[in-house]
């Protein structure tokens, strides 16, 4: 009756059990994204205790599980597979984690300092050098864009595109993708170190403001906000519509926080309800497909390292395109605004803040960072788009 001897006949499961436990501790000691990562890692657990059958089993030509129905996967594989197929299969979860976000996120920030946003593009820079370091190494192109979108630093986007594009690389991308998440507080900074001078640092955005006040001024910031999600979401369904599931339900989210109180109870429900069921049920399934023969492997090694790098050339890119602008403008940015061209919404932000203040206590510029790295959930969010439309 016992899971002793499996275990004992199974090293590696042992492993698996060991990371779970690390994660856990990551995610409830250390504090690193718990809302996902202690659900990851507890799939994780789940997946890989002997004789749970808890363990999610990627669909073949020989187990046909992609055929079956919900109720003959449930009978056959249990409610993990089940939950797996029906919601994350399916595409499901993400673009409803995108709605609770929407819901949570103020765009005023944004488009009170729009050309701050454009940064956000330019952090981009990541996925697609890593895109093309994967293919030169042997990787096929889906494998290869899935594995780029890491440095969008966004979780639920990687996720996503990983289930679109190379669904048996699901685990380690979400791994690397929420893991790399958390260590924002330190990767921002150890870039920022070795790429952007003191004098640099200490470019205050508010006195810049001041000497070259911008020349726009916005009447009507509400109407403004409640009209924004409506054109970007037309705008982005003409350009690239396979990015819909995922900026569509960002927009409409925000769309029904920004008209107040007559939508108050259902940007409630997105932020709070929808948002957490599909957190609980997102990482649970997620980890679920991180068994030993899955996730210890070659893949697993270069998902975890390209991941890391993505995230630094994502912040290198925003730092970079922010000292190009300043060589042609009076009006200096502080290359901080760049750095947060990641959709890490707000902790990237906050992180650039407090460095601006360790150079100048009065230099708080955190209402510019956000700005970018709004921008960047929108643009990583293309980004995967325009990947799913061109290689699926």
């Amino acid at each position: 009756m016992t899971a002793f001897g499996d275990l004992l006949s199974s090293p590696l499961t042992v492993v698996m059990l060991i990371m779970a436990f690390f994660l856990l501790y990551l995610g409830i000691k250390k504090k690193y994204e718990p809302l996902l990562l202690v659900p990851i890692a507890f799939g994780v657990l789940l997946a890989n205790f002997p004789g749970g059958d808890m363990a999610v089993i990627q669909a073949t030509e020989e187990n046909n599980i992609a055929h079956l129905t919900i109720l003959e996967i449930a009978k056959e594989h249990g409610i993990m597979n089940m939950l797996y197929y029906m919601l994350i299969k399916t595409g499901l979860l993400p673009p409803l984690i995108f709605l609770g976000v929407g819901a949570m996120t103020d765009f005023g920030p944004m488009l009170r300092n729009l050309r701050l946003a454009f940064f956000g593009a330019a952090a981009q820079i990541g996925i697609f050098s890593v895109l093309i370091t994967a293919v030169w190494i042997g990787y096929d192109l889906k494998e290869a864009a899935a594995l780029g979108i890491i440095g969008g630093a966004d979780g639920p986007t990687a996720i996503y595109t990983a289930i679109k594009l190379a669904p048996h690389l699901l685990g380690p991308i979400a791994i690397a993708a929420y893991s790399y998440m958390a260590l924002v507080p330190v990767i921002i900074p150890f870039v920022v170190k070795y790429s952007v001078t003191q004098k640099e640092l200490a470019i205050n955005m508010k006195e810049q403001d001041r000497l070259y006040p911008n020349k726009t001024k916005i009447k009507d910031l509400k109407t403004l906000k409640i009209i924004f999600p409506i054109v970007l979401a037309t705008m982005v369904a003409l350009l690239v519509p396979s990015s819909v599931p995922l900026v569509g339900m960002l927009l409409f989210g925000n769309l029904i926080k920004e008209i107040g109180t007559d939508t108050s109870r259902l940007a409630s429900a997105a932020s709070e309800t929808i948002m957490n069921t599909a957190t609980i049920f997102l990482g649970l399934t997620v980890g679920a497909t991180m068994t030993a023969e899955s996730f210890l492997n070659q893949d697993t090694l270069f998902i975890i390292t390209g991941g890391f790098i993505a995230f630094a050339i994502s912040i290198l890119g925003g730092i970079m395109a922010v000292k190009v602008y300043n060589l042609f403008n009076k009006k200096k940015i502080n290359p901080l605004i760049g750095a947060t061209g990641l959709s890490a919404v707000p902790m990237a932000s906050r992180v650039a803040n407090e460095i601006a203040l360790k150079v100048d206590p009065k230099n708080h510029i955190l209402q510019y960072a956000m700005s970018s790295n709004i921008s960047g959930v929108i643009g990583s969010a293309v980004a995967a788009g325009v990947l799913i439309s061109f290689l699926s």
